[in-house]
Formats: structure tokens, sequence, C-alpha cells
């Protein structure tokens, strides 16, 4: 029998006064937060909540949303962490797909309105800068609900990009030995590091790297609610942050913000570890990061449905570019074919599937979808990658977002590498669009860098003299900004 916020109890036993979050101006200690965290789940229970139901929650990245998170987990509940940006139909949907019974909520989003959508939600409370008015007057003693390992913790979202998003289960035990892999990686406890949370703590890489990890190794969390470039910067430097965790375009953009105001130097002299996650990591970005911070980062890759992590490159190890690493401890990763026979030697290409302790409980309430996904016991990500013959894994692309340009596969991710290669070029997604002959042709949607000339026409040539005749872009859109999700992938359906 366990509880995941076992990690903020047993920080806050052993460090009360360490500071724990960093928010909106004001810091909590460990203590402040595993007492306000005791007053949500006396919240709860008060209202009926009981072990096992569901409680949404919906906020940036402020104090309130871990207090609310280990709150929830302490009171038995299964949190159900809802993206800030959705709107009232799509949260009503993910109310009313979870079972919901509770539902917390920032002020001045679209929850209340989505809550009125919903029948089956029987509680709304809402979150303001000061907390929950009905916190006042709770004990801050709370004594936590035991639940067993394979009991759900969490219902994630996924991003549904294609058809409605599904809610992958994690249990206790899912998401309790990820944070112990990320440990052993990291080398994170009893580190205490200083966090900078840009990542949305909604997502399952910022519960796992920030949040749970953080939490659990008596780290301080730096809040970020909304990320900007040039604020991060300013807060690596003013908080001495140790730890970083971003996706790609995050990496980019600090990059691009950074100038001689910018004490790159103190950054790099405490910045101990960079992570990155959600999107292959370009590789001048990755030389970038190094030559002006001074570290290595170190690439993680995985779903919502494994807790996330699956796989990272090993610290203190070279580099290998491209590549995602190797299976985190416990955790066994190969590749299959449409067929779903295991793709022997190295760099051929095929489905990364993955099994161990990480993997999802399932789909809620979704039998038939999670038995496609976890057939023969592996989880098949849809994803397609190659292995090296030291057994590093290299993320190739997205299934779905392979093109067949004339009967030839043509993998996106691998001509973004080039476009990026150039001079010229800030960012770039490569699609595939319909064509008569060829059945789809490549478009590469681009950024320039500030006073950039390239034109179409130069860059296709660019591209014709270093990718083969079948895969370099034959069509070319500049654009001031490429869409984005809410966690910082390119959002490439918007673009077709």
């Amino acid at each position: 029998m366990l509880n995941l916020s076992m990690v903020l109890q047993d920080s806050a036993r052993n460090h009360p006064d360490h500071v724990a979050v960093v928010s909106a101006g004001r810091t909590w200690t460990y203590a402040e937060v595993e007492a306000e965290a005791n007053r949500v789940a006396g919240l709860l229970a008060g209202h009926g909540v009981e072990p096992g139901d569901r409680v949404a929650l919906s906020c940036p990245n402020l104090a309130w949303y871990p207090i609310v998170y280990f709150g929830a987990l302490k009171a038995g509940a299964v949190v159900v962490p809802v993206n800030v940006l959705l709107k009232r139909q799509e949260i009503a949907y993910q109310l009313a797909d979870s079972g919901a019974k509770a539902f917390l909520c920032f002020e001045g989003t679209e929850g209340f309105a989505a809550f009125e959508m919903t029948d089956g939600c029987e509680h709304f409370f809402a979150i303001g800068h000061d907390g929950v008015e009905t916190f006042v007057g709770r004990s801050p003693v709370f004594e936590t609900v035991l639940r067993r390992e394979t009991d759900p913790a969490m219902i994630l979202y996924t991003s549904g990009t294609s058809g409605r998003p599904k809610g992958a289960v994690l249990s206790h035990a899912n998401l309790l030995f990820n944070v112990a892999a990320a440990d052993m990686l990291l080398g994170n406890s009893p580190r205490r590091d200083v966090h900078l949370v840009v990542l949305p703590l909604f997502h399952s890489f910022g519960t796992t790297v920030n949040l749970n990890a953080g939490f659990a190794s008596a780290s301080t969390l730096v809040m970020m609610p909304r990320f900007d470039a040039a604020a991060a910067l300013d807060a690596m430097v003013a908080c001495d942050v140790t730890f970083f965790a971003g996706v790609p375009t995050m990496y980019w953009a600090l990059l691009n913000a950074l100038d001689d105001s910018v004490d790159a130097a103190a950054i790099g002299r405490n910045l101990r570890v960079a992570v990155s996650a959600g999107s292959a990591l370009p590789v001048t970005i990755i030389e970038e990061v190094r030559k002006r911070f001074g570290v290595t980062v170190l690439e993680s890759y995985g779903l919502s449905e494994t807790s996330p992590a699956a796989t990272i490159t090993r610290p203190g190890e070279p580099p290998r570019p491209g590549s995602v690493g190797v299976p985190i401890w416990g955790v066994d990763v190969k590749l299959v074919d449409e067929n779903d026979v295991t793709v022997e030697g190295p760099d051929r290409i095929g489905e990364i599937v993955i099994r161990g302790h990480n993997v999802m409980l399932g789909y809620h309430n979704r039998p038939e979808e999670t038995a496609l996904a976890l057939r023969g016991g592996w989880m098949h990500t849809g994803d397609l990658g190659r292995r090296d013959s030291d057994g590093w894994y290299y993320l190739v692309d997205r299934l779905k977002d392979m093109i067949i340009r004339g009967g030839y596969n043509v993998y996106p991710r691998e001509i973004e590498e080039v476009l990026a290669q150039h001079p010229q070029v800030s960012m770039a997604a490569v699609i595939g669009v319909p064509d008569a002959g060829l059945g789809e042709e490549i478009k590469a949607v681009v950024v320039r860098r500030p006073g950039a000339t390239v034109t179409e026409e130069e860059l296709v040539a660019w591209g014709r003299e270093r990718m083969a005749a079948y895969k370099y872009p034959r069509v070319i859109e500049f654009t001031a900004e490429i869409p984005l999700t809410a966690t910082g992938k390119p959002l490439k359906r918007a673009l077709r």
C-alpha cells in the first residue's frame, strides 16, 4: 500500500523549512505546501470524494497546482489534469469522459461554464491567486489514504491529434517508478536542485521531471505560468537554476533570446541538468546549448501512456546526434514491423514498442483501444525509430506523419534536421501535401532567421544538393511562426 503523495510528505518530514515553491513573488516551504495539501484533502473528503473518485484540476504553473494535485492524491482520488488552454466544450468532454466528481479550476478560464455543461460532475471549486476560498478553516492535518500500487493515480488525456482525446490511466507505481528511474539517471536525490518550471504541469513530462521528481528530491520549483524566453533566462540567473527541462521549441527560443544583456556564463556555472523531450531535438540546438551554457542536453523519449519516460541519453557520455538514448531502468524497448514481428539488426526502421513498469493500465473506459495499443504485452507508440549497434535508439518520425512520395517512404524529421542546418533557417516543419501524380509531395514550412533573405528557389536548390531526389522539399512556404501545441510541438495538422 502506498500513495504517490509520499514524495511531498517525505520531503516535508525531512526538510520542512526548505523552500519547495517560488510562485508569484512568494516562497512556500515544504511544511507549508504539505499543510495546504492536507487542507485540500480535507475539503474533498468533506464533500464526499472517496478513494478512486476522479478529481479534475486546471491551473497554470502556480503554487496551487502542486498543492491541489497532492491534496487530491492524499484523499485517495485520481487526478485528471486539464489543459488550461482548452475551451469549454473540450473541458466538458474530459470531465464527462473521466467521470470527474469534482473540478478545481483556476479563475478566469472557461472551467465553470464547462462544469455547468457536465451533469455528472458534482462539485466546482475556483482557485484564485490566494487559493481556494473554502480552504479557510480546514485542518492542516490529514491522514493520507493509502492505495494499492496498481490503483489509478492519474488520468492523462492525450493530445487528440487523431480523433477525440483518450485518457491514459497511470497507477501510483507507474509514476513512482518513473521518479525512481529519473533519480538513478540524473542524480537527483538528495540534490535539492532548483528547477525552473516552464513545462505545463498538466503534461506528463512536467508532471514527472519537475513535479514528482522535484518534490521527491526536496528541490525548489521556480514556477513560470507562461513560458517567455527572455524572462526564463533572467530567472535562470536570478534564481541560480540548476535543472531545466523543456521541449525543443523552448531551447530554440532561449537561444534566440540570448543577447549581450544575458549572463550566459552565470547560467552555465549553475546549470547541472538540461533535459529535452516531446519531440526529437535538432542537432544544431544541442551543439549551440553546449557552446553557450556548457551543458549537454539529455534527450528523453516517451508518451503519456508510458508515464512518460521510456528512454534517455546517458549522462556523461558523448551525445549521439539525433539519439533519444537507451531504455531507462526496468523498461524494455524494441522495434517491430507492420505485422508486429521484431525488427532485428542495427539501423533498420520499425515501430517503437515498449513494456515495463511505466506502461499505463489502459485507456479509461476504452477496452478495444486499450487492447489494440497494448497487444502482445507491448505498448505500441505509433513512432518510427531505429537502433544503432550499441542499442541507442533514434526517433525517425511519427508513423502517421510519414510521407509516401512516389512509392518512397520519406521521414519529415530527417528533412527538418537538414533544413535546420541552413544558416538562414530558424525552424522548419515538413509535411506531405496531396499530389495527383506522386500521391504526396513534400512541403516545408520555414521560419527564417531575423534579416534572412533566402528565397524558396534557393532553399529548394540547397536541399537538392544535400538530399536524395525523392526527399528534398519541392514546396517551401515562409511564415513568421509555426503553430505549436500546448506542449510545444509543431501542430502539423494546422499546416496541412
